[in-house]
């Protein structure tokens, strides 16, 4: 390579030809298969040894550190080639692409090195002097709002997508315009600022539904649109008012894989963004399927949409190394966990607990937003295993991490479930039960946790003895929970009063609230509430005399003894059982393995 380089120094050609030809050699080694970055990185060295022009030198430099950023961990070349990139090309006119690229190379590169305060002056320098550039300015303006919204300060980033949408409206761009309002929308829901939230998102309905252009595009706006409805519904646990909104998501990804992506370019600059690439949007919307189909009760099509998108993202993930792929894996896993604890698949479960581990061991950034609901997780597992000191273990740590409040108020109404359980921790259960009071300024808009804290109510008061109490808080979970389709949450309290009633004699009425609590179990399946249901089922027909069916509940009821007997045998012999032991920093990358079940067997039989 020298000897060329040699070669076309001597012969004196035109600058232009000697610059591509080290050029061509460059992409040529970058491009190879593997590709040669050493040498592609020599190729463009060399171009400095010419003493360039400065337009040549300032596009060298922003090749060569975004080829350093990009293949190499040499972060410190990489930085200083994007800094000199930066500083040239703003002393020459006309020069916008190679300028502002570096800008925003750079800027990514500062966060990596956690130089944020490097990263926003230049950011909104650029922004600055972006304005004549409409591409650069709204790209620009995204960049510092997604930083802002990784440092948790919603307010600066909400502003900036405020900005970026009347500047989109200005020169032009609807479809911009309507990316910065969601964006906007999404971070509102975040905050939970409701009252906002929906005159934008009506707003945004508006121009989706008005703007004539690219086709999928157009489409990609209403999967974002409907995507932001449908989790504002989920989030407020309003699972049958849904219905029509999924539907109408579902229709329009089914819409968009029969589309072809058209190469014409956009005649607005303005207008070069895509929200997601078309597999990701399917993959999101297959996770907010599973999100519906876990808080309805309907576990065996969780099931089935859980299968469909982790085979989806797995095929992703070999060509793409996005960082949203694994955050969908990860919350995709978090919901199929849930679903097998209520199924009985608790082995299952925990490697599953165990894979979400190991994919917040690849990012740190995942492990931050995810703790809480990892702890969690193992809360719900110590339950279902009967370990309720580790119980209560995980459901303080969880709640020690997270400023969520819908995921506080969810932590919070399962440890008083443990305080019930445990019987003997009067002062710490009432102190919860005072913060999340179903009659009195509850702490979130939820629906279905609203119901779920009558529940809880119901439940203490069953332990209590106080029969009476606990009918009525069952049966205002009873009238919430029938309304929204909560079909675990009705399961749970007709067999709880089913319970109470067996407790005071009335056979009849008993009957009639267990037996549709176990055909429900059995729909959904809810494997603990179908053994309930089942050891009422016998008791109630022996004492009315039914001995036919008694012996009939009695065998079923074996058999869900023994089916929850094995897998938790099986759950607690696996190494990862030791996690339930994790309650502080990173989680831990190898367990030991356990020489048998640690845990009590005595609440499954």
């Amino acid at each position: 390579m020298v000897v060329v380089i040699g070669k076309m120094a001597s012969n004196v050609e035109a600058p232009e030809s000697w610059y591509l030809a080290l050029l061509g050699f460059a992409e040529h080694f970058r491009t190879s298969s593997p590709p040669k970055i050493r040498l592609c990185v020599h190729c463009l060295q060399a171009v400095f040894q010419f003493k360039p022009p400065q337009r040549v030198e300032a596009r060298t430099h922003l090749q060569l550190g975004s080829v350093l950023y990009h293949h190499t961990k040499n972060s410190e070349l990489a930085r200083s080639h994007l800094e000199k990139a930066w500083f040239i090309s703003q002393q020459i006119p006309q020069f916008e692409d190679v300028k502002f690229e570096a800008a925003s190379l750079l800027s990514e590169l500062y966060c990596q090195q956690n130089l944020v305060d490097s990263a926003k002056p230049l950011l909104r320098k650029a922004i600055q002097i972006s304005q004549q550039t409409p591409y650069w300015h709204c790209r620009l303006l995204f960049q510092l709002a997604q930083l802002h919204t990784l440092e948790k300060d919603l307010v600066s980033a909400c502003d900036l997508l405020g900005v970026g949408a009347e500047y989109a409206r200005v020169v032009g761009s609807e479809y911009t315009r309507a990316l910065f309002l969601l964006s906007k929308g999404m971070l509102l829901l975040m905050e939970r600022k409701l009252g906002e939230v929906h005159p934008l998102l009506t707003l945004c309905g508006t121009i989706v539904e008005n703007w004539q252009g690219n086709p999928i595009q157009k489409e990609s706006l209403r999967v974002f649109f409907l995507v932001l409805q449908v989790t504002h519904y989920l989030d407020a646990g309003q699972v049958k008012s849904v219905k029509p909104c999924l539907k109408q998501l579902q229709q329009c990804i089914q819409t968009i894989s029969t589309l072809h992506d058209d190469e014409i370019l956009p005649s607005n600059p303005a207008d070069l963004f895509h929200w997601l690439p078309k597999e990701h949007m399917c993959v999101l919307v297959y996770l907010v399927t599973v999100m519906h189909s876990m808080q309805a009760g309907y576990l065996e099509k969780a099931q089935k949409y859980t299968d469909k998108a982790l085979m989806q993202l797995e095929k992703l993930k070999m060509l793409d190394s996005s960082p949203i792929l694994s955050t969908f894996q990860v919350i995709l896993l978090e919901h199929i966990i849930m679903c097998r604890l209520v199924t009985g698949h608790k082995a299952t479960a925990l490697q599953e607990i165990s894979q979400v581990c190991q994919l917040c061991q690849q990012s740190p950034r995942l492990f931050t937003n995810h703790a809480a609901q990892l702890h969690t997780l193992l809360g719900l597992y110590c339950i279902s295993v009967n370990c309720m000191d580790n119980a209560e273990a995980q459901f303080t740590a969880a709640l020690r991490l997270t400023t969520h409040q819908e995921l506080w108020a969810f932590i919070v109404t399962n440890l008083a479930s443990v305080y019930i359980r445990e019987g003997n921790r009067h002062q710490e259960l009432y102190s919860l039960l005072e913060r999340i009071n179903p009659d009195h300024n509850f702490p979130v808009s939820s629906h279905c946790l609203r119901a779920a804290a009558f529940y809880i109510r119901g439940l203490l008061s069953f332990f209590q003895g106080r029969y009476n109490e606990a009918k009525r808080f069952l049966r205002e979970t009873l009238k919430m929970s029938n309304a929204e389709d909560l079909n675990r949450l009705t399961a749970c309290s007709l067999v709880l009063l089913g319970h109470i009633f067996y407790v005071l004699g009335n056979h009849r009425e008993s009957n009639n609230m267990v037996v549709p609590a176990m055909q429900l179990a059995s729909k959904i399946p809810d494997m603990s509430v179908q053994l309930w249901s089942s050891a009422l089922l016998k008791d109630l027909n022996k004492a009315l005399g039914n001995t036919i069916d008694a012996h009939e509940a009695a065998q079923m009821h074996q058999n869900f003894s023994q089916q929850l007997l094995q897998d938790h045998i099986a759950a607690c012999s696996l190494p990862e059982h030791n996690l339930i032991s994790w309650t502080d920093g990173p989680p831990p990358g190898q367990f030991q393995a356990q020489n048998g079940p640690t845990s009590s067997l005595a609440s499954l039989l």
